[in-house]
Formats: C-alpha cells, structure tokens, sequence
C-alpha cells in the first residue's frame, strides 16, 4: 500500500494533517531571546572560602534540584537549569512576569524553625547597658544627627533617642550589670554628656503579650540597625534571640512592627517539614500555610506542645517571625502558620518555598540579563527576514536551474516546513533565535538531498535510460550519500544538544527535527510527487530537469 502513489498520498496527507492539528490547536513556545525573560549566573556564596571543593559540588547539586523544583511550581515554560562547573548554575526563565518574585523565590534560603516565645522581662534588665553600647560604638553626635533626620509624625525621632519617650522601664540592677559586663568584656563607657540619651529603648513600646515589643513601622530600620550591632548583639542575655515580625500590624491607627524575645535555639528546624499547602482558613477566611512533618518532627513537635499548653510558639522563616500562636493543646505531626493580612499569592509563596526545601548554602547572583519582549519580537521579525530572504532564493536557484523539477522540489519543501514545525509543537521544544539559524540550515540541508538525486537523475538521463529506470536509479544511487550527510549532521546536533546550553541546544533542536523531517521529504515526499509527474509518460519522453 506505501509503495502505490495513492497509498503514498494517503501518508503525506496523514502526516501532514496530524503535524496541522498541532499547529493549530497548540501555540508554538518561544525562547528567552524571542519572548523575553530572565538570565541568571548563580554561585555558590562562599566569602570566607571555609567549603571544599566537593562541598561545594554537593551544595551545587542539591541547589539545582531545589531551585528547578521551585520554578517547575512557579508555572515557567521550558525553564533551563543547568550546572556549569563546580560551583555555578545557570537559570534560564522565558516569559517570566514578575521577575523580582522569580529571583526571591529562586534564592531564598528558607530557613524554617519554631521557637518558644519567652517573656520580655528577662530583657528589660539589659536595655540600659544596650542603649550605652550603641552610644559607645556609633557615638552620641551620630545619634542625635540621625535622631533630626529620622522625624516621625507627632515625635521627632531625636526626642525618642534622647529618652523622652512614653514608655517606661524598670530600674536597672547594678550588681546584675557589673557581673555581665566583667563576663562580656564589652566596653561601655560613654561621655558624661550622653548618659541620658536611650536609642533602644526609646523606640521599644510595650506589645499587648509578654514575649513582645513593638515598634512603629518608621522607626522599625533603625531599631533593627541598632540590633545588629556585635557590641548589642554580645550584651543581649544568651538565653534569648530578638526577632522582628516579618510584617507590620495596625493598632489604632498606627503601623508597628512587633519584636519577638525567643529562646534562642529553635527545637524544630525546616529539614523536619514533609510538605506544606496554602489553604484558607475557614472560620477567618484568611491565608493559611497547612504543614506535615516528618515521623520524628512531628514526635518533638509533639512532645513540646504538649508540656507548653498556654504559652506562645514562633514559627520563623529567614529569621523573621511569620507567626506566634498560642499553643491550644498538644499538635503532633500536622499544623498550620497562620498568616494574619497578608495574600493568598503571599501564601502559596511560602507553601512553595518550604516544599522545595531549604536551599544547602546561599547562592548570589553572579550575572543577570533580562530580555524585554519588544528585543524578542525584534528578533522574530529579522528571524523571518531572514527566512523569506532565504526561501526566496532558494526556490529561485531550484525553479531557475531544474526547471519542472525543481517547482516538485519546492512542494516538497513546502511539506517540509509543515513538518518541522508541526515536529516543534509535538515534541513541545522551544523555537529560540539560534533555533530560527537551525531551522534555515535544515532547509538548506532538504535542498542539497534534492540536488543530490536531481544530479544522478541526470546522469542516469544522459546515458540513455528510460525515465521511470532514470528516477528509480537516482534515487537509490542518491540514497547512501543522504543517510550519510544526514546521521553525521544528526550525531553533532546531538552532541550540541547534550553538552550545550541555552542557545545551543535550541540550535540542536531545530537542526535535529529538521534532519528527520528533511531525510522523509526528500525520498519520500519529492519522489511521490516525482512518480505522479512521469506517471503518464513513455520511456522516450523526456523530463523537464
């Protein structure tokens, strides 16, 4: 049957008509270099170069699994993640919308813990020696001249560093004092002029729980500047870490950011998480991030809760609290965070980024290049230039020199074209601008099969033979030199695609498709249209080649 004409039609129409309904159905996906989107070089962040190399590897390794987890559930198209190296990773996002949503989520470290929230009395009785450590170590003139840039609505920041705040605290113990500083070597002495100014303290306002302080959301920078000095960070009690709330909350009418006193080690870490989802909460209708933990996690988790009934349990991510709720009775392996005002894209966020897990060492962004759709459409209108240029010349060269022929040649060509694209949609691959290149040098590829067997036609003609023996002999005699140019182009369009990256492979893509769908009309399609033409002919009519 495959051999008859009609049954060779019945086949070209059938490839054709599948490679059609694709084309049709299925919208043809576009590189980072035709749409538009994100280019990363990312790096394993290492300053002090404490890794060895084959930590590194490792950390790389995993990173990758991660970060392709992370974007695979960002919903991106033909994402490249791929290991250059040691130590490096190249991400490739095309089409991405929101690219600073694309980078945290990419490099976010997610590191998840739970904390018992303790009592802020057992900080009161450090705020004097603070408040003198951060005089001492930034001096009493920076503060003050900060204190006048700083205003907030109502009070001046300087007021508030000068220690005429509304808050008050209680009276310092002198012995308690001495003993911690002889302990922490810190020095605190300041000029007599500056004993009165309380930078610290004068920005902390009493939250309505005992394990927290709050602090307005203007003042909320500074106050973390001043915690995050080592002279303020070697006075706070070792017993307890300060942490801020990862977003502001409204009290009457005013934003704070509350500062959390917590135990300072964590009884339960992310590497203990089995999965987490966002959901809404049904009784509230606010975004939630339902959580599993493993065997052993929920064990301790259980074991906690249940001896802390009543008391308060933070949930930390990247050391911020997320939330802090009250431990209503014992939870074994399952829980939720409860994310108070924020979104539900917010929580799917955070479900995303605690699933794919904690990334193994911090990456930083070595390279980034962002491609705007108006450069890709750019590229697609010079891509098609190209092409029509391209084609245009082709069929003129064909028509031109073979005559007749050549016009069988071109049909055949235009099926060709049908079938790689159609191939593209099917195989779902990714057209990009290099890919347009191997696209263009596949047709040149098509034609050289038909001038291969037009040539030895020829031959076969001059030496007198009929021409159904002249065209069954070109064909077989053309056959051995196509397999071979054929194979060979498509064992290097593998190795392209197996060793190259990004553009690279897109070339070896479209080359690769291009190949099979050149190797099938040539000997196929030409010589099915080549049969319909000398179908009627006598054996001393001539062809027009």
């Amino acid at each position: 049957m495959f051999s008859s004409i009609r049954g060779r039609i019945l086949v070209i129409l059938a490839v054709l008509g599948l490679c059609g309904w694709y084309l049709a159905t299925t919208q043809i996906k576009l590189g980072l270099d035709l749409q538009g989107g994100m280019h990363l070089v990312l790096e394993i962040d290492d300053p002090e170069g404490t890794m060895s190399m084959e930590a590194r590897s490792d950390a790389i390794d995993r990173a990758e699994r991660i970060i392709r987890s992370r974007v695979d559930e960002l919903g991106v198209e033909e994402p490249l993640i791929q290991k250059v190296g040691q130590d490096r990773l190249i991400v490739e996002l095309a089409g991405i919308d929101d690219e600073e949503r694309a980078k945290e989520l990419i490099g976010q470290t997610a590191l998840l813990e739970w904390k018992l929230v303790r009592s802020r009395t057992e900080v009161d009785a450090s705020l004097p020696r603070i408040d003198r450590a951060i005089v001492a170590a930034l001096g009493g003139d920076s503060i003050r001249a900060l204190g006048r840039a700083m205003e907030a609505p109502g009070e001046s920041m300087e007021d508030l560093l000068f220690g005429t705040g509304p808050d008050t605290l209680p009276p310092e113990d002198p012995e308690e004092e001495l003993e911690e500083q002889e302990e922490l070597e810190v020095d605190l002495e300041v000029p007599e002029a500056d004993e009165d100014l309380r930078p610290l303290s004068a920005l902390l306002l009493q939250g309505p729980d005992q394990g927290e302080f709050l602090v307005r959301t203007e003042d909320y920078p500074i106050a973390r500047m001043f915690l995050e000095l080592p002279e303020v960070q070697a006075i706070i009690p070792r017993a307890v870490s300060l942490q801020f709330e990862w977003q502001p909350r409204a009290v009457a009418g005013q934003t704070y950011r509350a500062l959390y006193v917590l135990q300072r080690e964590a009884f339960l870490t992310g590497d203990m998480l089995e999965d987490a989802s966002a959901n809404r909460d049904p009784q509230f209708n606010q975004p939630i991030v339902q959580f599993e933990l493993t065997r052993a996690g929920g064990r301790r988790f259980g074991d906690v809760t249940g001896r802390h009934v009543g008391d308060r349990i933070a949930i930390i991510l990247d050391r911020e609290v997320v939330s802090a709720p009250v431990v209503r009775s014992r939870i074994g392996a399952r829980g939720q965070i409860e994310l108070g005002g924020s979104t539900m894209e917010e929580a799917r966020d955070l479900a995303l980024v605690l699933r794919a897990g904690a990334l193994p060492a911090p990456l930083r962004v070595m390279e980034e290049r962002t491609v705007g759709p108006s450069l890709g459409q750019d590229s697609i209108d010079q891509g098609r230039l190209a092409g029509i240029i391209g084609l245009f010349l082709v069929v003129l060269v064909m028509i031109g020199y073979y005559k007749l022929t050549g016009v069988l040649a071109i049909a055949a060509l235009s099926v060709y074209v049908v079938l790689v694209m159609g191939g593209l949609v099917a195989l779902g691959a990714t057209l990009t601008v290099p890919g347009i290149a191997g696209l263009i040098l596949s047709i040149g590829m098509a034609v050289d099969a038909n001038v291969l067997i037009f040539e030895r036609i020829r031959e076969e003609l001059d030496q007198g033979r009929a021409v159904r023996t002249a065209v069954d002999e070109g064909f077989g005699h053309a056959l051995s030199a196509i397999v071979d140019a054929n194979i060979t182009t498509l064992i290097t369009a593998l190795i392209l695609f197996q060793f190259g990256t990004g553009p690279v492979r897109g070339f070896a893509v479209t080359l690769t498709i291009g190949i099979i769908a050149s190797f099938f009309t040539a000997l196929y399609v030409t010589r099915t249209f080549y049969l319909i033409y000398i179908r009627n002919k006598k054996a001393t009519d001539t062809v027009s080649i």
